[in-house]
């Protein structure tokens, strides 16, 4: 006997909760439907930092909104998400001072708490950084990062108090349609009916969008991390995006820092996401230890606790898509975030669940992120070359 709800997501990650918790809280049916178990995807493997330095309106809304969740997540979701307010800081050459000028100006307007800060603030702010090459210092002293696994169970326990249903290890293996509309969905445990599916699958997201007969632009990449501990002496940092070395420095507690790349290069790593490397190579490894000690000199005493991998969907514009597609089925798309997704996730989630309830006023119009900017060459743009900055 097939199992009727108002709406199916494919995908119990960050997306996927936080879509279902803003439809539940409107009285709808959701049901949601995990291949795996909640998290077993991107979200949790994520760095999970929460800043909102972007170049479009949209986004910086977005990431802002997102701040003020992390920021009150009890209160707003429930539970805790442990948000550890760090600070962030950005940092780039003299080509991209007035870039950046111009976009702490357009920040501040959105009412975003950022400011411009000389070399000799960053030092001042973390000893034994080496500042010398540096022209262009933004900060935000709101932001941080949050702990993955946390702010999902929270957003999943959320979703479940208002009567949403979360199902694990229940592969969807077809959607199915009835004169060109969504009636449900397929698993290797029966089916699913309902009018409406939307696709959270992050990863596999250009999987299931087959499924409907859809070819999405979103390929699976890896993405590693190394894991670095530091020197006793040298306390918690702010998490740090070096545009002149490529990485991203972010603390963890136990003295640890988590460096990245933010080189889109990385994005050619692609992968099957059920079958890829998870640990960090040797070569990343040393590659990241060597921009972590150029930028500061101090961590060459630090010892490294190898790393990991993970994997984002990445679209062309490495923006995510969120639309109807095709228009009128009832078939939706939330996926390719590329590194975007759980800052923006609490924004997501009221932006889907405003595009499926058919919000005349939406505080997030979704139109930047429509299926069909592809086609007609309109892709999201930012102002900076590391495309993961938006």
């Amino acid at each position: 006997m097939p199992q009727n709800s108002d709406v199916i997501v494919i995908g119990a990650g960050l997306i996927g909760c936080a879509t279902a918790f803003h439809l539940a809280q409107r009285g709808v049916k959701v049901t949601v439907l995990e291949k795996e178990t909640i998290g077993a995807g991107g979200t949790g493997r994520s760095s999970a930092i929460v800043r909102q330095h972007y170049s479009n309106e949209l986004t910086a809304r977005m990431a802002l909104h997102g701040l003020r969740v992390f920021q009150e997540f009890d209160e707003r979701v429930g539970g805790e998400c442990e948000f550890r307010e760090t600070g962030w800081v950005t940092i780039a050459s003299a080509d991209d001072l007035d870039g950046m000028t111009a976009n702490v100006e357009l920040l501040q307007s959105y009412g975003i708490n950022t400011e411009l800060l000389t070399a000799a603030d960053l030092q001042a702010m973390v000893p034994g950084l080496d500042t010398g090459d540096l022209a262009a210092v933004v900060h935000e002293p709101e932001s941080g990062y949050a702990d993955p696994h946390l702010t999902l169970t929270g957003y999943a326990d959320a979703a479940r108090r208002l009567g949403t249903k979360i199902v694990q290890n229940s592969k969807v293996t077809g959607i199915r349609f009835t004169s060109d509309k969504v009636v449900g969905v397929e698993t290797r445990d029966g089916n699913y009916d309902a009018p409406v599916v939307v696709n959270c699958a992050g990863p596999w997201g250009a999987q299931v969008a087959a499924m409907a007969g859809i070819s999405a632009p979103i390929t699976c990449s890896r993405v590693q991390v190394a894991v670095f501990r530091r020197p006793a002496e040298y306390a918690a940092h702010p998490i740090v995006m070096d545009f002149l070395n490529g990485i991203y420095l972010r603390p963890e507690t136990g003295n640890i820092s988590l460096v990245g790349s933010i080189d889109p290069a990385e994005a050619n790593d692609v992968v099957d996401p059920d079958d890829f490397p998870e640990h960090a190579t040797t070569e990343f490894l040393f590659e990241m230890g060597e921009q972590f000690v150029k930028r500061y000199p101090p961590m060459d005493a630090s010892e490294c606790m190898e790393g990991y991998a993970s994997i984002y969907s990445i679209t062309p514009d490495w923006h995510p898509i969120i639309d109807e597609v095709p228009s009128g089925s009832g078939c939706y798309i939330c996926s390719g975030f590329s590194g975007h997704g759980f800052k923006l996730a609490p924004a997501v989630g009221l932006m889907t669940a405003d595009l499926i309830l058919k919000e005349s006023e939406p505080e997030f119009p979704c139109h930047m992120f429509r299926f069909d900017r592809f086609e007609e060459g309109d892709l999201v743009r930012g102002k900076y070359e590391y495309s993961i900055t938006g």
